[in-house]
């Protein structure tokens, strides 16, 4: 059976799903308050699939696509109170390499479990390493949350990465410090140009701060050299002289849609092939070859050939 390719040679081999729309932060770039995830909860509770239903997905996706990474996301994902069952379930299908993002709160409690379900890898949102900047950005305590949270996965066996959202005037001045907190635990840290979604589709320009802002920036205080950029990888990385890692995720000033290959999953079965689409495509009554495939060519057609426009599409319903 031929691979779905796009005129550019793109296909599909990334899944992120995302799995509950609500989450126990409210970070200024995500959501415009907590009253926002209240309203999305029970409207989400009555249509989401449940755990088989996802499964039986997945197990679609990957029977057609050979998928070679699945990404966990939300909103929240460790409030989603079946997920260790959900990483079985992915993992039992063949698919090793298992991931999640999440901002942490939950996760010295849950990291041993989500270990032994198969977990690899998973991304901590850390926006801040100082008190006063995290509540600013997030709305909320769980500073030391977060960092147990980190403690506890590294203990537990998992790679972690750190992603951190960058905004002009509201937290560019933690670069440094948290820089310095990633190198001491020898973790890999991402910067992120913010992207214009949800509330701010059309409104980024006030706290927008560039990869050639934050490289300016870090060569204050390090040298360092490019790495090269891995096939359909979302960041571009560096290594400083001391041999540590970081990377930047330059949505806007440099793209990455040429060799994009991530599909998104959201909780009630619809797909999407790019973030700058709103418009999903649902899988619900797909049962047959023909009409998955026609449904995925779909979606690979939502991808943008040179860069990313955004969308009105909240951050908390199809995740990061």
């Amino acid at each position: 059976m031929a691979a779905i390719r796009d005129h550019l040679g793109r296909t599909f081999k990334t899944l992120r799903i995302s799995l509950i729309n609500t989450c126990n932060l409210a970070c200024t770039y995500c959501t415009y308050g907590n009253e926002e995830s209240k309203e999305n909860y029970a409207e989400h509770k009555a249509k989401a699939l449940s755990v088989q239903e996802m499964l039986n997905l997945i197990k679609r996706l990957h029977g057609r696509l050979d998928l070679t990474t699945i990404r966990f996301t939300g909103g929240e994902p460790l409030l989603y109170k079946e997920l260790t069952t959900l990483i079985k379930g992915a993992s039992d299908l063949g698919i090793n390499n298992l991931n999640l993002t999440t901002n942490g709160l939950l996760l010295q409690r849950m990291a041993p479990a989500l270990k032994a379900a198969g977990l690899r890898s998973i991304n901590i949102s850390l926006d801040a390493i100082e008190p006063l900047t995290f509540f600013k950005m997030s709305r909320r305590q769980g500073l030391e949350q977060t960092l147990s949270g980190i403690e506890a996965a590294i203990s537990a066996g998992i790679e972690v990465k750190l992603n951190t959202v960058i905004m002009k005037g509201m937290n560019d001045n933690q670069v440094i410090p948290l820089l310095k907190y990633a190198f001491s635990r020898n973790i890999k840290i991402r910067f992120l140009e913010i992207m214009a979604m949800g509330h701010l589709h059309g409104k980024t320009d006030e706290h927008f701060f560039s990869q050639k802002d934050l490289l300016a920036l870090i060569s204050k205080h390090y040298s360092f050299s490019p790495v090269n950029r891995s096939d359909s990888a979302t960041a571009n990385y560096w290594q400083t002289e001391e041999g540590h890692h970081f990377g930047i995720i330059a949505n806007e000033s440099q793209p990455f849609c040429t060799d994009c290959n991530r599909l998104r999953l959201d909780a009630y079965g619809n797909i999407y092939g790019c973030l700058s689409s709103n418009n999903p495509v649902s899988l619900i009554e797909t049962t047959d070859a023909a009409s998955l495939d026609f449904k995925l060519e779909a979606a690979l057609a939502q991808k943008q050939s040179l860069k990313f426009t955004g969308s009105k599409l909240s951050m908390l319903h199809i995740g990061g």
